[in-house]
């Protein structure tokens, strides 16, 4: 059995990394969640707007994955979303806790603290940076898209393609997650959609270097289907190119990829989101990161990762 004491590092946000928290909670006491501060969409750009806090919605994420909690309806409570009421509507009651919490504490890494007591959290949530900046892109035809939510949800063309992204204004490593990185075991980037989920963290100053430093093994886990306006046509292979752009080379040391297809009925519901399943390019993988590849799908509903599937084979890492 693995040392509950093992440290673990997951870094993502979006709900990509839920089915990763939820597996290894299971297994590990010592769970850091590094989420993305980007997001600027939906109820959580609304209160970014209003009261200038950081972003919320990629932090109770986290926290609704690593609560032990026995109330379900505590979690259901963190989880809700009001679908009517001048002003509510669209608002998550998770999010205005936390900015409820920001205000009574003074500072958005108490509110966090706070939250995590009422949960139970098993580990920490700590966000990746405490400045504020956006997200922008730049497609191939040349035109600059601002904004997380306008990259995530695209107004434009989503066929076309990005060339990189950056972030508005210079952002530096929050110190916890400088710390959590470099003491961590295992560093688990991802899964998440690529360029408004995972490289909003890389983008931000030190944690490519933290990553490269860390005593740990860096973990990639690729995505089971092609996110619209972001990774159309995606193979397995184009995500680790992509994301090697923005860290040192050889900073991967695996690369986990899901080799069980969905069913034809159950991929059909993804035809009309412009989504497709992440095909297994193997022959393209030579040398580090090392490539290992198992069936990580979920077997019903959304096709998700596996909570337990995920867990045990990185904890065949350990």
């Amino acid at each position: 059995m693995i040392s509950r004491q093992k440290n673990i590092v997951v870094i993502g946000g979006g709900t990509g990394i839920f089915s990763v928290l939820t597996g290894l909670r299971k297994y590990f006491d010592n769970i850091v969640s590094i989420v993305t501060m980007a997001d600027d969409g939906g109820s959580t750009g609304i209160l970014r707007e209003d009261f200038g806090i950081l972003p919320p919605g990629d932090v109770r994420r986290s926290l609704i994955a690593l609560s032990e909690t026995d109330d379900k309806i505590l979690s259901e409570l963190f989880s809700y979303r009001f679908k009517e009421g001048k002003g509510l509507i669209g608002h998550s009651f998770g999010n205005l806790m936390l900015t409820a919490l920001e205000r009574i504490t003074g500072d958005f890494e108490k509110a966090i603290k706070e939250a995590e007591k009422i949960l139970r959290v098993n580990g920490e949530v700590i966000p990746v940076t405490l400045d504020n900046p956006r997200l922008l892109a730049e497609l191939e035809n040349g035109k600059i898209i601002k904004g997380e939510s306008n990259i995530d949800t695209p107004a434009h063309d989503g066929r076309i393609k990005i060339t990189k992204v950056w972030l508005s204004s210079p952002a530096k490593i929050n110190p916890r997650a400088k710390q959590a990185i470099l003491e961590a075991d295992i560093v688990i980037i991802g899964p998440g959609d690529l360029y408004t989920s995972i490289l909003p963290n890389i983008l931000v100053g030190g944690v490519p270097e933290a990553l490269q430093k860390t005593k740990g093994v860096v973990v990639y886990v690729s995505n089971l289907m092609t996110k619209h306006g972001e990774t159309n046509g995606f193979t397995a292979h184009d995500f680790l190119e992509t994301i090697n752009k923005y860290i040192p080379a050889g900073t991967l040391d695996y690369f986990l990829a899901n080799d069980k297809k969905p069913t034809p009925s159950r991929l059909k519901k993804y035809t009309t989101e412009h989504s497709a399943f992440v095909e297994l390019d193997r022959d393209k993988f030579n040398g580090k990161p090392v490539l290992l590849v198992g069936d990580l799908l979920r077997s019903h509903g959304f096709i998700r990762h596996d909570p337990e599937k995920t867990a045990r084979m990185i904890m065949g890492l350990m």
